[in-house]
C-alpha cells in the first residue's frame, strides 16, 4: 500500500489545473465524443470534429511561430470562412486575444481598431490585405498574413503527419483560466471613438449554456449560418453554441438569398439565423415560393427591429417554422432576452424576456428608480456573461454602471410578465442593418466640408435597413451650389459605406429647445 502523501499546495495546484475551463477546452471535449459527425461545411471542404480540433492547434502553433504570445491580441478582418472561425477557436486554445473586425473598415476607422487593441498580428482576406498594408506602417503591427496563406499552412501540416504529431504534441496548450480575455469586441457609443467590450472565457461560456437553453437548440438542428462572423450574433448566439452541441454548421460566405434558399432544400437545413435586413427581402424574392423549405423548423431573426408585417406574413405562410426574437447587445456577448415561437401570436413585437442566464431591470435612467409597467425606462442587466469592461476606457466603463447593473442604453418598456418591447435608444445611436453607426461620428466627418455650418444625424426609418443613415445640414452663407453628392464623397474617404448618409437634407436651422439643446427626436 503506498502511503507517499502529495504536499497540500501540490494537490490544490493539480485540481485548479483539472478545473480549468475555456472556450477551446470545451471544443476539445465534444471533438473526443463526437468522433466521425461532421462539424463544418464551408464550400466543398468538410471538417469532422476531431478534424476541425486538430485546425485549431495547428493555426495556434503557427501563430506562435510568428511571436503571438499568451495575451497578445490578434486581429482577425475578413469575409466568413472555415478559417475565421478556426482563428477565433485557435486564439482560446493558445491564450491570444480574438479582435475580430469589420471588413467595411477602412482608413482611419480600421487604424484606430488596430492602434487601440494594439494587435500584434493580423490575419486578413486576401482582398482586404492592400487595404491592411497601406495602413501598417503606421501601427503596431509586427505580422499581417492572408487568409488563404494560414489555411495552406493548416492543410500542409494535416496532410503530414510527422509534422502533426509535432504539433499536438506540444504540452502547453489550453492554459486560459475563465478569466482570461478571450475576446475584444468593439462596439460603437454615440462618440466617435468605439469601444472593445472585454470578453473573458466565462462570460463567453456562460453565455453559450443561456443561449442554447432559451433557444432550445440541440445537435441535430442542421443549422446554416450566413450572417457575418465578426459580428457577436453569428459567432457567439449561432456558430459556438452549435459546435459545443456537436451539430453540424454549414457555413456561407455571404448572406446570398437564392444560396440560402438553395441550402435550405438540398441540405435539409433545420436552422436559419438572419437579420431582418436578409429576411425582408428573403421574404420577397422569387424563389421562396418554388423551394422546398420543409425541414426548416427554427428561424431566429435579431441585431435590429424586424417588421411585424414582415414577420406575420412569414409566419402565416410557413407555420411549420418556429420563430425566435433575439435581443441584445455585444456587451452582454450578446444574447438577453428572447421571444419564443409560441409566445409571438400575443406579443409580436415584443423582445421577449431575459434568458436563464440573464438578470434584467426596468428603472428611471437619471435616478437608478424602478418604473412601473408599461413605462418607459432604461433595461439594465447582471449576468455570469456581462463584459468585464471597455478595454483601455475606465471612464467609459464607470458610467456604464449603475449600482451594480449594466446600463444598456436601451430605452423599453415590461409588462407584467416581464417581456420588454423596445421603445427607442437613449443613445444617440443609430441600427442600420443591425450595424450600429455613431451619429457623431459621421457628423465629424461631414463637419470636415467647409461649406457646413451645423449638421445633425439621426436614423431615418428604411425598408431595408431599419434605420438610414440620415445628415440634416445647415449651409455657411454663400455656398447654396453644395450637393448632397459632394458631401457622400466626402464622407467615404473616412467612413465605411455603410456609415455614409444615405439621405441628405439642406435646412435653414435645426430646431433646438429654449436652452439651445438640439432635438433630434423632432428631426426624427
Amino acid at each position: 500500500m503506498n502511503t507517499t502523501s502529495q504536499p497540500r499546495s501540490s494537490i490544490d495546484e493539480q485540481i485548479r489545473i483539472s478545473q480549468r475551463n475555456s472556450v477551446s477546452l470545451q471544443l476539445d471535449r465534444v471533438a473526443t465524443t463526437q468522433r466521425d459527425n461532421i462539424a463544418l461545411k464551408f464550400q466543398d471542404r468538410s471538417w469532422t470534429y476531431p478534424a476541425l480540433n486538430q485546425a485549431v492547434t495547428i493555426a495556434a502553433a503557427k501563430l506562435r511561430e510568428l511571436g503571438v504570445a499568451p495575451g497578445d491580441r490578434l486581429a482577425v478582418m475578413g469575409k466568413n470562412s472555415d478559417t475565421f472561425l478556426i482563428l477565433f477557436l485557435a486564439a482560446s486554445r493558445a491564450g491570444f486575444i480574438h479582435v475580430p473586425i469589420n471588413f467595411a473598415l477602412t482608413g482611419p476607422e480600421l487604424q484606430y481598431l488596430i492602434d487601440d487593441s494594439s494587435a500584434s498580428t493580423m490575419i486578413v482576406d486576401d482582398e482586404y490585405e492592400e487595404t491592411v498594408r497601406g495602413i501598417a506602417a503606421t501601427t503596431e503591427l509586427g505580422h499581417i498574413m492572408s487568409m488563404s496563406k494560414i489555411r495552406e499552412q493548416i492543410q500542409a501540416v494535416l496532410g503530414d503527419e510527422q509534422a502533426l504529431q509535432k504539433v499536438l504534441e506540444q504540452d502547453d496548450w489550453d492554459t486560459s483560466d475563465e478569466t482570461d480575455l478571450a475576446q475584444l469586441l468593439y462596439t460603437s457609443g454615440t462618440t466617435s471613438a468605439p469601444k472593445g467590450a472585454m470578453l473573458t472565457h466565462r462570460a463567453l461560456l456562460a453565455h453559450y449554456n443561456g443561449t442554447i437553453q432559451s433557444l432550445e437548440m440541440t445537435g441535430q438542428d442542421n443549422p446554416l449560418v450566413a450572417m457575418p462572423l465578426y459580428h457577436s450574433a453569428a459567432m457567439h448566439v449561432f456558430s459556438v453554441p452549435y459546435l459545443m452541441l456537436g451539430a453540424t454548421i454549414r457555413l456561407m460566405r455571404t448572406p446570398d438569398i437564392a444560396e440560402i434558399l438553395q441550402r435550405i432544400e438540398e441540405e435539409h437545413i433545420g436552422s436559419l439565423f438572419l437579420a431582418p435586413t436578409v429576411w425582408v427581402p428573403l421574404s420577397q424574392h422569387p424563389d421562396l415560393a418554388t423551394r422546398d423549405l420543409s425541414s426548416l423548423t427554427k428561424a431566429q431573426y435579431g441585431a435590429s427591429i424586424m417588421s411585424v408585417t414582415v414577420l406575420q406574413r412569414l409566419r402565416a405562410d410557413y407555420p411549420d417554422i418556429g420563430f425566435y426574437n433575439c435581443f441584445g447587445q455585444s456587451e452582454m456577448s450578446p444574447l438577453c432576452t428572447v421571444l419564443r415561437p409560441e409566445e409571438h401570436d400575443a406579443r409580436p413585437a415584443s423582445a421577449g424576456r431575459a434568458i436563464s442566464t440573464v438578470q434584467l431591470r426596468v428603472v428611471d435612467p437619471a435616478t437608478g428608480d424602478d418604473v412601473g409597467v408599461g413605462v418607459p425606462g432604461e433595461v439594465q442587466y447582471r449576468s455570469p456573461q456581462l463584459f468585464s469592461g471597455y478595454w483601455n476606457k475606465p471612464e467609459q466603463t464607470e458610467a456604464a454602471f449603475m449600482d451594480g447593473w449594466f446600463r444598456s442604453g436601451d430605452l423599453v418598456v415590461m409588462d407584467d410578465e416581464g417581456y420588454i418591447e423596445v421603445v427607442d435608444r437613449i443613445k444617440d445611436v443609430i441600427n442600420t442593418g443591425g450595424v450600429l453607426v455613431a451619429s457623431r461620428e459621421v457628423e465629424d466627418a461631414i463637419y470636415g466640408h467647409e461649406a457646413v455650418a451645423e449638421v445633425a444625424v439621426v436614423g431615418r426609418p428604411h425598408e431595408k435597413w431599419i434605420e438610414q443613415v440620415t445628415a440634416v445640414i445647415v449651409l455657411k452663407d454663400g455656398h447654396a451650389d453644395v450637393r448632397a453628392d459632394e458631401i457622400r464623397d466626402l464622407t467615404r474617404q473616412s467612413l465605411a459605406r455603410h456609415k455614409v448618409p444615405g439621405h441628405i437634407e439642406f435646412v435653414n436651422e435645426l430646431p433646438r429647445n429654449q436652452s439651445g439643446k438640439l432635438l433630434k427626436r423632432e428631426l426624427k
